[in-house]
């Protein structure tokens, strides 16, 4: 069963990459890179992570999946790794990625992003607490649903959402919301693990490029099994 506290959590991975592993995603990044003329339009443009990428990726999670169960223990998987970059201006802004269906297993109870090298000066990872009632639907889930009785759920803006409403210049929710940043100096080759229903963001880049995978967090739970 799903519980609420897996779904605002947050957990660090140090050495999540090892310098080796590291070094060879530069090099099969800068090939594919080279090859596909791929940049990001905006900072919510993800590229999915190339075949010789998910080898390594997938490699460092099942290392890394005993630490992110202490605070997720319903996660089984890390599903769709992509790449992006953030160059001087860009910035994540603050949103809330969800749980899409969350009565259909594999669920999206969360995220996670490992930066591959960091901006030289900017581009910090952030979580948002907030005592206000705003972001939360006042539904809440239960055992028949997949998750522990009372399970609160949030409302969601994604990254792609949030992004466009930015730049429309459109009032929302979220950014009326009264909330409190966490900064994290988790340095390259860290990976940050965080709850889908936990508000995050990136500060803008002043110097520099700043590379990473990200990818969602699953109970993986096939399609109609239970919890």
């Amino acid at each position: 069963m799903i519980h609420v506290s897996e779904t605002v959590a947050l957990q660090t991975i140090e050495d999540f990459l090892t310098e080796e592993e590291a070094a060879q995603l530069v090099k099969v990044m800068d090939l594919e890179l080279g090859a596909s003329g791929w940049r990001p339009r905006h900072q919510a443009d993800v590229l999915p992570a190339p075949d010789a990428a998910l080898h390594v990726l997938h490699q460092a999670f099942d290392r890394a999946l005993p630490t992110v169960r202490r605070t997720m223990p319903s996660i089984a998987a890390a599903l769709r790794w992509g790449y992006t970059e953030l160059r001087p201006g860009d910035r994540v802004p603050t949103h809330l990625d969800g749980i899409p269906d969350p009565e259909t297993p594999p669920r999206r109870i969360g995220r996670i992003g490992v930066t591959l090298t960091d901006a030289e000066e900017g581009g910090v990872f952030y979580v948002a607490t907030s005592s206000s009632a705003t972001p939360w639907t006042g539904r809440a889930l239960g055992p028949d649903d997949g998750y522990q009785d009372g399970t609160r759920l949030a409302r969601s803006l994604p990254h792609e959402a949030a992004y466009v409403r930015e730049h429309l210049g459109e009032s929302h929710w979220i950014s009326e919301t009264p909330k409190t940043h966490w900064h994290t100096d988790a340095p390259a080759r860290t990976a940050v693990a965080y709850g889908a229903q936990l508000m995050h963001g990136v500060t803008p880049v002043r110097r520099g490029l700043a590379r990473k995978f990200v990818a969602d967090l699953a109970d993986g739970a096939a399609p109609g099994a239970a919890s």
